[in-house]
């Protein structure tokens, strides 16, 4: 990188490592700071006022001059030849006090355009040992607007390309000791094995590290901007003693739900045990990282006729075997509705076949006869236990099937307009409608830290939970949901298909829930299509372990 491919090395001193983060070339931006913002003087290597794109002369000349102003130890000067020098002066003092950087090897790449990659090996020191950590990073060079001088545009990630916004990098004995999660069996569950679970174990540590007997060590590990996110450990200084955490996972559910979801972007699942509300496998494979399986808040499409399907049972209003016509469209509120490919089904076709067959109409032309805009809603919250404040251990997001009149309610009652679930709410619908009662979804066993857990008002009248298994049996035997279920081991298995549309999105998201013997199991895949083409076989392969 014309002359700056040496690293720069100060043995126990602190050393600049100030290399952005920013991924990708910018555009024009304005100097942030105030006072003298990135135009401050001492910046003598900046090149005089420009205009148009940073060249590649001018980004490899920046970088390092801020790389060799941070080798240097003046923090101050480094600063300066950023777009935010007191964010980034800040930074830079926090990583040799508080993040505990004794010394570090900062080397430059060959400059692509704007964006300049290195690599930096450090060693971080505190309370008597020492162990090095080595990442790679990369900064971009901008042109500031006021200044037109060519700058490093700050971001958080220029300390580490992990750190987010508001995010720091600190050393020190943690509040809260490690734990050694293990599953149901005593199998133990590592982030490494079970990448999934890692903001699983993470808050697992937060809120029961201290309960768990263990004893903190010293570590490297990012602040969280939230007062409530959990800690995430980047490196371990000193070995502390674990404390053991037994959680309702299992290991083998688990690593088949890792391998499902790695086969769909954007994925999710989630599998619960019907007899007692236990979780047994969390997985998500998504470029954010984001727990959707559990914290995601989604439309659900047709997966939510399980609900609505009790509802009118429960209501007198339906039967499997009556009558239900299903027609191409059906109007309410002002608004058309359709089934998929505007498909009908015979006259005198039941119940039953509308639900095997997801069809929309045979539900929303029900809407008249209820006469109660808050049935629905009623009927999930009082039997499903959807918005009652689960508490499951960690962080979840409970559903929500607010009252709605007109379109609203015809949408409702086939998943859409304000209903939003995630693949554990809709297991969890599963497995209510196998039982016929509602046991809340736990990760944790109540009993550690007394935490209440939410009681559904009744339980499922046993007629109407029998006609529900039995429509979702039928779902599964010749229904939409048949083709995915043929690969599903055992008798005892029943399913729902769904597909949700999104506003803006090019598909809808696939739904796909289903239970098999004392297991039920629920999957989403934003932008997944019908049901059963991503979802589904997710789900399958989770019920088959």
């Amino acid at each position: 990188m014309n002359g700056a491919a040496k690293g720069a090395i100060i043995g126990g001193v602190f050393l600049a490592m100030l290399g952005g983060a920013g991924y990708g070339a910018y555009t024009l931006v304005a100097d942030a700071g105030s006072g003298s913002g990135g135009d401050a003087k001492g910046a003598t290597t900046q090149s005089a006022k420009g205009s148009g794109p940073v060249t590649d002369q001018e980004a490899a000349r920046t970088a390092k001059a801020f790389l060799d102003a941070w080798a240097a130890g003046d923090g101050a000067a480094a600063a300066r030849l950023t777009n935010d020098p007191q964010a980034a002066r800040a930074a830079v003092a926090d990583y040799r006090a508080k993040a505990s950087v004794s010394k570090a090897v900062i080397t430059p790449g060959a400059s692509t355009g704007a964006t300049v990659p290195f690599t930096v090996a450090a060693e971080i020191t505190y309370g008597g040992a020492s162990k090095p950590l080595a990442y790679d990073s990369k900064l971009t060079v901008v042109r500031g607007a006021t200044s037109g001088k060519p700058l490093v545009d700050w971001q958080p990630s220029v300390v580490h390309p992990q750190l987010g916004k508001g995010e720091t990098l600190r050393a020190g004995a943690p509040a809260t000791p490690p734990v050694k999660a293990v599953d149901r069996n005593g199998v133990e569950l590592t982030a490494e094995k079970y990448p999934s679970l890692r903001p699983v174990l993470d808050q697992l540590r937060q809120t029961y590290g201290a309960k768990a007997g263990g004893r903190a060590g010293a570590e490297l590990w990012i602040e969280p901007a939230a007062q409530d996110a959990p800690k995430r450990t980047l490196l371990t200084l000193a070995e502390g003693e674990p404390g053991l955490l037994k959680t309702t996972l299992d290991a083998e559910v688990q690593a088949a739900a890792e391998k499902a979801v790695a086969r769909f972007p954007e994925a999710s699942v989630a599998a619960v045990r019907p007899s007692s509300g236990d979780i047994l496998a969390i997985a998500n494979h998504r470029k954010d990282g984001f727990n959707a399986a559990m914290e995601g808040a989604r439309a659900p499409g047709s997966t939510m006729k399980i609900v609505t399907a009790a509802m009118l049972i429960d209501r007198g209003k339906a039967g499997v075997d009556q009558p239900a016509e299903c027609t191409k469209e059906a109007s309410w509120g002002g608004r058309s509705f359709h089934n998929l490919n505007n498909f009908d089904l015979p006259a005198g076709a039941t119940f039953a076949t509308g639900f095997a067959r997801s069809c929309n109409t045979s539900f929303i032309k029900r809407i008249d006869d209820v006469r109660d805009d808050a049935a629905l809603s009623k009927e999930a919250r009082e039997v499903f236990g959807i918005g009652l404040d689960w508490k499951t251990g960690v962080r979840s997001a409970d559903g929500k099937v607010p009252a709605a009149t007109g379109a609203a309610a015809a949408a409702a009652y086939i998943g859409q307009g304000q209903i939003t679930m995630n693949p554990l709410n809709v297991a969890s619908l599963t497995a209510t409608a196998r039982t016929g009662r509602f046991h809340q979804p736990v990760i944790i066993a109540p009993d550690l830290d007394g935490r209440p857990i939410a009681r559904a008002e009744r339980s499922m009248k046993p007629a109407v939970a029998q006609q529900v298994v039995r429509m979702m049996k039928q779902t599964a035997s010749s229904g939409t949901a048949a083709e995915v279920m043929g690969t599903v081991r055992g008798s005892d298995k029943g399913a729902k298909t769904g597909s949700a549309e999104v506003d803006g999105a090019g598909s809808p998201d696939s739904w796909f829930t289903g239970f098999n013997g004392d297991m039920a199991a629920a999957a989403m895949v934003e932008g997944g299509g019908h049901g059963g083409d991503a979802a589904g076989p997710i789900v399958a392969a989770v019920l088959n372990s």
